[in-house]
């Protein structure tokens, strides 16, 4: 091929990708359309919702909320070809290095967005998690539900996740993201992505909590470090540490010189009226 011919068929392939990629552009809002994700902090969660659990049992949504115990709720569906296994996934590899065991200290909850889907495809996709998660308390600690679209649109709608049905391809297009509730059913936190470090993961959980699940050291932490709605990860916050390290200067000051003055006083008290002057 001669060198003018080359270039001309590389002119060629390159004004065909650029439009394969403008085509793809153009077309991506309309599959997007309607899906997003707005958290609504704050927000109650339906708990009188229906679902059917992994072994065919059916439960409420509020079945799952305990008076002490935050829920880690995830939402997609479990034919889902890679987002759904990647949230999930790395929801994992993140709690793994947190020391809360599920059933213990918190519930986890997945629902699936597709109403067609079955318990026994719920089961499976539960037998999968547990194993890869690898504590035995996930098996008690982790729900695996399905269920009717009124019910699924019911908790999406509360927490914020907007997604829609593609029939061209039989999936669903939706977002990214973890939500973390509180015992009375409260949205707490919403975490987007796909991977999270074990330790936003840990200050999460225990923000959800609200305090009753929460060591000192978590509300040492969770004085210390805030939300950064940006970056998805808690922060260090500067002012608070500063203070909190101030306080503790004065109270080690304190811890010093006060027994020292008290025995000086003491031992002033003790002396003669010859020697006191």
């Amino acid at each position: 091929m001669k060198l003018p011919t080359m270039i001309l068929a590389a002119l060629l392939l390159f004004t065909a990708a650029e439009s394969a990629v403008a085509q793809r552009t153009e077309t991506a809002p309309e599959e997007t359309e309607g899906v997003a994700i707005e958290p609504k902090i704050g927000g109650q969660l339906p708990l009188d919702a229906t679902f059917v659990d992994e072994t065919g049992r059916t439960v409420r949504l509020g079945d799952y909320f305990k008076k002490d115990k935050p829920v880690f709720l995830t939402l997609g569906y479990y034919r889902c070809p890679t987002l759904c296994s990647l949230v999930l996934n790395g929801a994992v590899d993140a709690l793994k290095g947190v020391d809360w065991d599920p059933g213990d200290k918190f519930e986890m909850v997945t629902i699936s967005i597709d109403p067609k889907e079955t318990p026994t495809l719920a089961k499976l996709k539960k037998q999968n998690y547990v194993r890869y998660y690898g504590k035995a308390a996930a098996n008690r600690g982790w729900h695996f539900l399905t269920g009717p679209q009124e019910s699924i649109t019911a908790v999406a709608d509360a927490v914020g996740f907007y997604y829609r049905y593609d029939e061209k391809t039989d999936q669903y297009v939706h977002g990214a993201a973890v939500f973390l509730v509180t015992p009375d059913g409260k949205l707490s936190r919403c975490l987007r992505g796909i991977m999270w470090d074990s330790q936003t993961m840990r200050l999460s959980l225990a923000e959800a909590s609200e305090g009753k699940q929460v060591s000192t050291l978590d509300s040492l932490l969770l004085l210390c470090f805030h939300y950064d709605a940006e970056t998805g990860t808690y922060a260090v916050q500067a002012t608070t540490v500063m203070r909190i390290g101030g306080v503790i200067i004065l109270i080690v000051v304190a811890a010093i010189v006060l027994p020292a003055w008290l025995r000086s006083r003491k031992k002033k008290s003790k002396l003669p009226l010859s020697e006191n002057g």
